[in-house]
């Protein structure tokens, strides 16, 4: 499969969604692409011609502001036309600026305020495994959501519950909206916290390369020890587009010119 054409998609769209609104969370949208493309185009049960199908595959994007990236990834895998990215945070949308199961057709999970979609994640594990109807569950959280305290209890259960079915990713670009996260609140070690909870972990040095995360997810799926898994992923926050990435914590929501469009498109497929 070819990944790397696929996410240029996605990012060339990312890029139109939140320039037509002129402002967004650009930033913590382009880290998880990669990972977003993996997941919907790969390993997700999921059909986009029943989305609310028994038995799939569900993803809570706990950093529910990365909601742009998601639409552009669900667009592209046919859940709706790509025209309505255009509309993102507008008046009338189906596409408001965070996660919103109630209007985004494959939205498993509205998200948003940090912490609380990773304990939604759990709790759907933990559905599924009562119905037995045999799907995955996956959950992205941020490096910086994982200052949450509520992040940690969902954890402390889902080890407890052994929910081996769960599957979930840290975004860890290093960078939170006041700047680094070793600055604001350190995280680390995050394995090392991940592993005494009772998960078992996997880190992936380039959290942006979609062969990796492809292993690393197969290999999850696979291993069925009792235990949910974490993969944490090193990744850049503006993934793909140089002067987002240049901005830093800045780019965590940044203003997009029509010139900053076609620039950012012209280098995403120029790549």
């Amino acid at each position: 499969m070819d990944f790397k054409a696929i996410c240029k998609d996605i990012r060339v769209d990312l890029v139109k969604c939140i320039g037509s609104l002129g402002v967004g969370h650009i930033g913590g949208c382009l880290s998880i692409v990669d990972l977003l493309g993996v997941l919907y185009f790969k390993h997700m049960n999921i059909d986009p011609k029943n989305p609310t199908m028994e038995g799939r595959d569900r993803l809570v994007v706990s950093k529910g502001h990365a909601g742009p990236a998601v639409y552009a990834t669900l667009a592209n895998r046919g859940f709706f036309d790509k025209s309505e990215l255009l509309t993102l945070n507008q008046g009338g949308t189906n596409l408001p600026s965070h996660c919103d199961m109630n209007k985004t057709t494959g939205i498993d999970m509205t998200t948003g305020s940090l912490g609380q979609g990773f304990s939604c994640a759990v709790g759907i594990a933990l559905g599924s495994k009562i119905k037995k109807d045999g799907a995955t569950v996956y959950t992205i959280v941020g490096d910086g959501e994982s200052q949450e305290g509520q992040i940690w209890e969902a954890g402390m259960f889902a080890s407890h519950a052994k929910l081996d079915n769960l599957i979930a990713f840290t975004d860890k670009n290093g960078l939170q909206i006041d700047g680094s996260t070793a600055e604001v609140c350190n995280v680390d070690p995050l394995d090392e916290k991940w592993r005494a909870f009772g998960w078992e972990v996997t880190v992936l040095e380039d959290g942006n390369d979609p062969d990796a995360i492809d292993k690393a997810i197969t290999d999850a799926k696979n291993a069925k020890n009792g235990k949910p898994k974490m993969i944490i992923l090193n990744t850049v926050k503006g993934k793909g587009i140089s002067f987002v990435e240049a901005k830093g914590a800045g780019c965590h929501n940044m203003n997009l010119s029509a010139d900053d469009v076609a620039r950012a498109i012209a280098e995403i497929k120029g790549a």
